[in-house]
């Protein structure tokens, strides 16, 4: 994996922060504490976006949304087996004692799915490829040692865990869902909403967070429909870049593009609601505007595939700075956990078909969160051409910028001013509205493209008399001279790219 250089990874740092999109470690004043961040006014509208199109992903397609608690009592955390098994391997530098997650560290470098080795091929691969301490250069103790993620605390003298995903919290109120949907199966459900992992030094910003939003979407169905999925029909056809585990352990690390219906054919997933769900995670990463070409779907190794998975891959993004990142796991979880919160909890967690029979529906799940997708959308659409002023600009997709338009009065006089801070107004009941009276125009222009807004509109003293602005193309830098009572119906066709920007007279 080819990483950017130590300058280039610099400035985008600064940019990240100076542009007001991620901050910290928080709190910085008080020197940070590694895994936790603070989201600055243009991240965090960010953030909104990337979070108001996974409500509208999940939305369309039949799933509904849940909150519940962050905190559970730890007999939850023990029936699901994250207690006893939720931990990563860690490795220790001999010259500075930092601890690191041992498959990242090796990830971080080389584009291998590392937490698929066993403990010796860790150690024999950070050998052979001479990998040292991020921190020190120092050579690390060859011994692998373990480190459980889970956060502890005390609830009314109740021992208790704050969530390390949403999911284990999403299976609980199963009853109450299968009441809700009035006892009929298939439906999904989905959560967002902080998770929190004792994560082994934390790096790479918010990819690797101890606080982190989740993003998990479950699917209950009879496991005698897996393969009569409705929606199968509609979806088959869509091909979807697939690597799978037989392709990576000849060291290709090309995908293919095939149709889910051929990937269920020669096996690769198994089952039609499978295919569905990974059609529908692919789906949604494309939404939040990513380019194809950055995505690929990786198969996990049988050896890596967690116990209670059936079917088990990850969507994975080329970042410019980091190479392929994990974001998304789309696992058949069976009956594993109604199964196991039944036995603890003494509740049947069971549906009834309609001849009478009882069963345990199987889950499936899209397990992914808000954070590796926002910070991938800066990564990717973050570009610095030359130096100076100007220079940086943040040319993100239209639909997904964190700032929809910006209004400038030509100067600060007040007839312009009055009558900017009225279309101001009326935009705002629609749009998220950047209003900069600072500066030259140029500079303001500037400003706006470096914030990734896709339009300016600017008011000058002909506005007064003709009722009509300037509208400004962000990539282009075109303009058009547009009538001041069209504005919202263009601008909602601009941003859902209903209407091409060329078309407008």
């Amino acid at each position: 994996m080819i990483k950017k250089s130590e300058k280039d990874l610099k400035e985008f740092s600064s940019f990240v922060q100076e542009a007001g999109l991620i901050w910290g470690p928080s709190p910085e004043i008080y020197g940070g504490l590694a895994g936790f961040y603070t989201y600055g006014p243009l991240g965090k509208l960010l953030k909104n976006k990337v979070e108001s199109s996974i409500r509208q992903t999940f939305n369309q397609n039949g799933f509904r949304e849940i909150e519940g608690p962050t905190v559970l009592p730890n007999e939850v955390w023990k029936a699901s087996g994250h207690l006893e098994t939720f931990k990563d391997r860690t490795i220790k530098c001999k010259k500075c004692s930092a601890v690191f997650r041992a498959d990242k560290l090796i990830e971080e470098n080389h584009d291998v799915p590392a937490d698929s080795f066993s403990e010796k091929e860790i150690l024999d691969f950070i050998k052979k490829n001479k990998i040292k301490c991020p921190t020190c250069k120092g050579d690390f103790v060859e011994k692998i040692e373990k480190q459980n993620l889970m956060l502890g605390t005390i609830v009314g003298g109740k021992e208790a865990s704050l969530r390390p995903e949403t999911a284990t919290g999403t299976y609980l109120p199963f009853l109450r869902y299968y009441n809700y949907f009035r006892k009929k199966l298939p439906f999904g459900v989905f959560q967002i909403g902080k998770a929190y992992r004792n994560e082994i030094s934390p790096r790479q910003n918010v990819l690797r967070g101890r606080e982190f939003t989740q993003a998990e979407g479950q699917v209950f169905v009879d496991p005698k429909e897996k393969n009569s999925w409705e929606g199968y029909k509609e979806i088959k056809g869509e091909k979807l870049p697939f690597w799978p585990e037989s392709e990576q352990k000849k060291g290709e690390h090309k995908e293919k593009l095939i149709s889910v219906e051929e990937a269920l054919k020669k096996k690769l997933i198994k089952s039609e609601v499978y295919g569905w769900c990974i059609w529908l995670a692919y789906t949604q990463f494309r939404n939040f505007g990513i380019p194809s070409e950055k995505i690929r779907l990786r198969q996990h190794h049988q050896d890596e595939k967690a116990f209670y998975a059936d079917d088990a891959w990850d969507i994975e993004i080329k970042l410019n700075n980091y190479g392929w990142v994990e974001v998304c796991g789309v696992h058949d979880r069976t009956d594993y956990d109604l199964k196991k919160h039944a036995e603890a909890s003494g509740i049947k967690l069971e549906a009834v078909r309609e001849n009478g029979e009882k069963f345990v529906p199987h889950v499936l799940e899209i397990a992914f969160g808000s954070d590796r997708p926002t910070y991938a959308l800066i990564d990717l659409f973050y570009e610095k051409k030359g130096e100076g002023e100007g220079k940086t600009t943040f040319k993100i997709p239209y639909h997904i910028s964190p700032i929809d338009v910006s209004v400038f009065p030509l100067m600060k006089k007040e007839e312009l001013l009055s009558l900017s801070e009225k279309i101001k107004q009326d935009l705002e009941k629609n749009f998220v509205v950047d209003y900069d009276i600072s500066g030259s125009i140029g500079k303001r222009y500037l400003r706006s493209a470096g914030a990734g807004t896709p339009y300016a509109i600017t008011i000058d003293y002909d506005s007064i008399k003709d009722k009509a602005v300037t509208l400004r193309d962000r990539d282009s830098e075109k303009q058009k001279r547009v009538k001041i009572s069209e504005l919202k119906e263009i601008l909602n066709g601009l941003l859902s790219e209903e209407v091409d920007f060329k078309s407008l007279k």
